[in-house]
């Protein structure tokens, strides 16, 4: 299996620190600096210092163009990227030293950052910051600079921060060669502890932890033309500033620089570690082109197989998978219920919406025999919830299903897509909430998908026919005293023997049918469970129950 780094950008492949004196120093507040004129010096190839020509200049003469020493505000990274977009798009930088450009997995994760050069180690805060080397799937250089108060200072290659084993065995770059990302630590699981929280690398890439949590799901900055046929545009964060944290405070802030052919970004991420790790997202777009095919606060995930499509399988874990389900609650505050699935063929699903209070990918199944990987431990991976600030408008939950026959790609990923495009030239602000660990509790007394399972119709022989089973579970509160009266639907095919009964083990209900796809090649399957108004008034109101969607595929 890949590590997380290999995963981060195996997207694309399927579709298509003891903070060291030498390397930062903070800016003089008493230097002048108009912060105008300064977002024009950077853009400005000509105001571009030099590459350093000895070991020692290198460090004291940064060829850093964004993630500069200066003054810093909450505007900064704003002003650069509304300045960005006005300029032509010129690609990331990818030039590395000959040591550094053919690196294989083996040898590019045989470079280790030093566990004593962490950043803010010896400073009793909340955090530590390491850092990820440029290399093998990372090549594109990455800025980096760190803020205390209103001061950002530069943080340059070090080569120093690296240490490496038998596999890399030549001398590290001694000029300012960037980085490839960062990472955060935290004592998110014990006091005396700082374990990973947080990682951001690769493209727009990043991914958390809640407590007890290990990497499954990512999150991405912006989502471009995704599974198009014209290809994917894969936007990149090419510069971070990252604020100093507060000793009595867990809340850390990032700050990002995204750009892409199509448009540029700022970001601001407010992060807070926790049963649940919240990350509030504020986000500035400056599209250079319209961007009729966006996809806003995009999660990414992998589903192998569980119980609900099994076929052809020979893998001795009963379910692989990262995410199990798309859990959406509507702008009408309608839980939907959507299990994912490993198609034959590429499929987009479009869940169009107004106002949504939320979505995202689901590890629903949280027990260890549902899997039976002692390595990958699936049952520990996070959910990832996304939940809108303020009023996204119309638009759609858009949900792509990529095939796929290996678990080291990430095959899954779902945003919400603007019903109107967004307009070159203009300013797009949007803001939203992340939520990684488990996922959104639920009032007493809502009943929820619990499982989903599939199989032939006929055990005695072969058939077409398909058996789905769903497990329903009740949340707490009391249950009706009358049964539901269940509702299949299907778009194509038939439907038939519609069964309904109590389920003992969970103190729920079991809900069987039986499908007939006859000549459909695709069909939009939907089930709900209706109670009499007076007998569930109690237990079941309106929007508790959540309704289960499926597409069902040849």
């Amino acid at each position: 299996m890949l590590s997380r780094f290999g995963k981060t950008l195996s997207l694309t492949v399927l579709l298509v620190v003891v903070l060291l004196q030498s390397t930062v120093v903070w800016a003089d507040p008493k230097t002048p600096l108009n912060q105008e004129n300064k977002v024009e010096a950077l853009l400005s190839d000509k105001n571009t210092p030099a590459p350093a020509k000895t070991a020692d200049a290198a460090f004291a003469v940064s060829n850093a163009k964004y993630a500069t020493s200066g003054i810093f505000d909450q505007d900064t990274v704003i002003k650069l990227a509304k300045q960005l977009a006005s300029k032509p798009y010129v690609a990331p930088d990818e030039a590395l030293p000959d040591s550094l450009k053919n690196l294989t997995q083996e040898q590019y994760q045989d470079i280790h950052f030093r566990q004593d050069a962490a950043i803010w180690k010896n400073q009793n805060l909340p955090y530590q910051l390491q850092l990820f080397h440029r290399g093998f799937y990372f090549k594109q250089l990455v800025e980096l600079a760190l803020v205390r108060g209103n001061q950002a200072s530069h943080l340059a290659y070090n080569s120093d921060y690296f240490e490496t084993g038998t596999a890399f065995n030549q001398a590290l770059p001694k000029n300012d060669i960037g980085y490839s990302g960062f990472r955060l630590h935290y004592p998110i699981n014990r006091k005396d502890y700082y374990d990973e929280l947080l990682v951001f690398q690769g493209a727009t890439y990043f991914k958390a932890l809640g407590k007890g949590d290990n990497y499954g799901v990512s999150a991405r900055g912006l989502a471009l033309r995704t599974a198009d046929p014209m290809g994917e545009e894969f936007p990149f964060f090419k510069a971070f500033w990252i604020e100093e944290p507060h000793a009595d405070s867990n809340l850390l802030v990032i700050h990002a620089l995204l750009d892409s052919p199509s448009v540029t970004g700022a970001y601001r991420f407010s992060v807070r570690p926790g049963d649940n790790t919240q990350m509030d997202v504020e986000a500035t777009l400056f599209p250079r082109v319209d961007l009729d095919k966006v996809g806003l606060a995009p999660g990414t995930s992998m589903y192998m197989h569980s119980l609900n499509g099994r076929q052809n399988v020979d893998d001795f874990r009963p379910e692989v998978h990262d995410s199990d389900g798309l859990l959406m609650l509507n702008g009408r505050s309608e839980r939907l219920w959507r299990p994912l699935a490993n198609p034959k063929t590429l499929q987009i699903s479009a869940f169009m919406d107004n106002a949504p209070q939320g979505f995202g990918l689901i590890q629903r199944q949280r027990n260890y025999g549902a899997y039976q990987d002692l390595r990958a431990q699936f049952e520990t991976h996070p959910s990832l919830w996304v939940e809108p600030v303020g009023n996204w408008g119309q638009g759609s939950v858009i949900l792509t299903e990529i095939p796929t026959q290996s678990e080291i790609h990430d095959n899954i990923v779902v945003f919400w897509r603007p019903m109107d495009p967004i307009r070159a030239g203009s300013e797009y602000r949007f803001a939203y909430r992340l939520s990684w660990g488990d996922e959104p509790s639920v009032k007493p007394g809502t009943i929820t998908v619990a499982r989903t399972a599939s199989g032939r119709a006929d055990i005695s022989k072969p058939t077409a026919k398909r058996l789905f089973v769903i497990d329903y579970q009740l949340n707490g509160g009391q249950r009706p005293a009358t049964m539901p009266d269940p509702k299949v639907q299907a778009s194509s095919g038939s439907i038939d023997n519609v069964v309904i009964r109590e389920n003992p083990h969970n103190g729920g209900y079991r809900l069987t049918f039986q499908f007939d796809p006859k000549d459909a090649q695709v069909a939009e399957l939907r089930a709900e469970l209706q109670f009499d108004a007076v007998a569930g008034a109690e237990a079941v109101t309106s929007g508790k129950t959540e309704t289960w969607l499926y597409r069902w595929s040849r």
